[in-house]
């Protein structure tokens, strides 16, 4: 745990370093979001920095990363997580899409909504903090059909604040997060902001790394995570220190049970088992990935 510590530190001087402002499709950010929390605040400001800066790094090699994280197996963890909410399926929706600013799970909404059900309607507000991401995501729309048409639109917040002149109450019909919600400062407010902006009969949905339930798989997916991924990350992007603060921010999000739990203190329905639109969660590949759902009454 040592060298891991030292990664963090290094990933944490990084995310110190002076940002730069960019201008975005939409920006969500207004002034009347309320003060934080005095008591809180350095804690939440140095873990946003230093994910601001983990993501600054990485953005332009986020697919790359994904793969050395998930062995590439994070396209079919995201195509199996589209198919299970099946968008398009019930008339076109709203939906918004947090922490995804580089639009991979955005894309697979309108795709899968007009390849199976002919829906041209579906729409994705794509919500991420991080400005580099965001500059991904408009960079790989201007290669679809999707480029220069109102069915997406990338805005820059805070999940943990939207503000309500943009995000309004009882807006959406899905709220997905796809391996951002462990990255936040406080998962609770995440919850909270999923269930105010999602219309009664909503259903939010999180893909994210988890806890795997196998002891032996646990142990060989340990050694990789710890040894491999950080060393790929120097190989592949010059970057460990920002590749190791991602596998330990994996080992600090609760257990599934536990998560469950956090989504339906947020009041959303769920369960111990994932039963088709009921909620729940299903592990996938033993528990390496999740996807957890929660509808609002």
């Amino acid at each position: 745990m040592q060298v891991a510590s030292r990664g963090f530190r290094k990933a944490l001087a990084h995310s110190r370093a002076p940002t730069r402002s960019f201008t975005y499709i939409r920006s969500a950010h207004t002034d009347s979001n309320p003060p934080p929390n005095p008591s809180t605040t350095s804690t939440k400001e140095s873990k946003e920095g230093l994910v601001r800066g983990v993501f600054d790094t990485v953005a332009s090699s986020y697919d790359l990363m994904n793969d050395a994280m998930s062995l590439g197996v994070h396209r079919l963890w995201k195509d199996s997580f589209i198919s299970l909410l099946r968008p398009g399926s019930r008339g076109p929706i709203r939906c918004i899409d947090v922490a995804g600013g580089t639009g991979d799970i955005a894309l697979r909404v309108l795709d899968h909504a007009r390849e199976t059900y002919g829906d041209r309607e579906t729409r994705v507000d794509v919500v991420d903090i991080n400005g580099e991401m965001l500059k991904e995501g408009q960079k790989r729309l201007k290669k679809t059909m999707y480029h220069n048409t109102p069915q997406i639109a990338f805005l820059e917040a805070n999940a943990q604040a939207l503000p309500t002149e943009t995000f309004p109450d009882n807006t959406y019909d899905v709220y997905t997060i796809a391996f951002g919600i462990r990255n936040v400062t406080s998962i609770p407010d995440v919850l909270r902001e999923a269930h105010r902006v999602l219309k009664p009969g909503g259903t939010f949905a999180c893909l994210e790394f988890n806890k795997v339930t196998n002891p032996v798989l646990a142990q060989v997916y340990d050694q990789y995570s710890f040894s491999v991924i950080p060393l790929l990350g120097t190989i592949l992007a010059g970057d460990r220190a920002s590749y190791q603060y991602l596998v330990e921010s994996i080992r600090r999000f609760p257990s599934q049970g536990d998560f469950a739990q956090m989504i339906a203190d947020a009041g959303f329905a769920n369960g111990g088992n994932f039963e088709g639109d009921g909620g729940g969660w299903r592990d996938l590949w033993g528990g390496i990935a999740c996807i957890h759902t929660g509808v609002k009454l």
